[in-house]
């Protein structure tokens, strides 16, 4: 039997419950996975804390999860950003998942036709094998790379994302794809002052080899600024086509600029 007992129902839906958490800890447009190509502004700062929550079901069997996501991010110039984030998995293991240091670059800004452009790359940092083990994260050093598109509407925005993901393995053993992709997409409708809307479809590849290669997920969220310092949001996802675990989360997001 291997290290990661993939043959066990009760570790597949353990690690499908943490992966519907962790991989929202580095993300700048909470609740969406989707990110923007807003930055913080030379000298900027913003803060960013969460409280995520998945159930996922296999065979009859519910699992599930919590993990409290941070994030900080750091204006280099106008158009720069840096960040570091991490999460705090909590429910059905306990432990870090891979720290995440990354930037975001906005490249182009045309503000005539109010479109944006940005590249996010980022490096996840190992954690232990026993860690992998329980699903928490990647033993070995990973990273991934995003090119990101932000549209003004007459009715909000619109975010597109596509992005590529390297992941490397302690586990010899692992069968898991190490290369996979991701697409998503998020209108974003600007409600009332201060209350956004937004509804999200991302379609990526199961890393999962014994499943269909194309997995995705359906989300909804709302973001309330009260004032420019601060952001409190709220999302639903739902994935699809992600093999025998079927998996919901929800997520609570606090957001402080300054």
């Amino acid at each position: 039997m291997s290290p990661r007992r993939t043959a066990q129902p009760m570790y597949l839906l353990l690690v499908a419950a943490v992966a519907a958490l962790l991989p929202h800890a580095a993300h700048a447009y909470h609740p969406f996975a989707t990110d923007d190509t807003g930055t913080q502004g030379a000298g900027g700062h913003q803060f960013e804390v969460g409280y995520d929550w998945a159930r996922s079901e296999l065979a009859g069997v519910s699992e599930v999860a919590r993990a409290l996501p941070i994030t900080y991010t750091y204006g280099l110039a106008d158009n720069l950003d840096l960040f570091v984030g991490v999460a705090r998995a909590t429910d059905p293991v306990d432990g870090w998942s891979n720290v995440a240091i990354g930037g975001k670059w906005r490249f182009f800004e045309d503000t005539s036709s109010k479109l944006s452009l940005a590249l996010k790359p980022e490096i996840l940092l190992p954690v232990s094998e026993d860690d992998e083990a329980d699903g928490l994260g990647n033993g070995e050093t990973s990273c991934g790379l995003s090119l990101i598109l932000t549209k003004e509407t007459g009715f909000g925005e619109i975010h597109l994302n596509i992005g590529v993901d390297r992941g490397n393995f302690a586990d010899a053993g692992n069968t898991d794809r190490k290369t996979t992709y991701r697409m998503s997409i998020a209108p974003v409708w600007a409600v009332a002052d201060g209350w956004k809307l937004g509804a999200e479809l991302g379609l990526q590849t199961n890393p999962d080899r014994t499943q269909d290669a194309a997995m995705g997920y359906l989300g909804l969220g709302m973001v309330h600024a009260p004032s420019d310092a601060l952001d409190i949001s709220v999302g639903l996802s739902r994935d699809f086509d992600d093999g025998p675990a079927t998996s919901t989360a929800a997520t609570l997001g606090l957001t402080v600029h300054f």
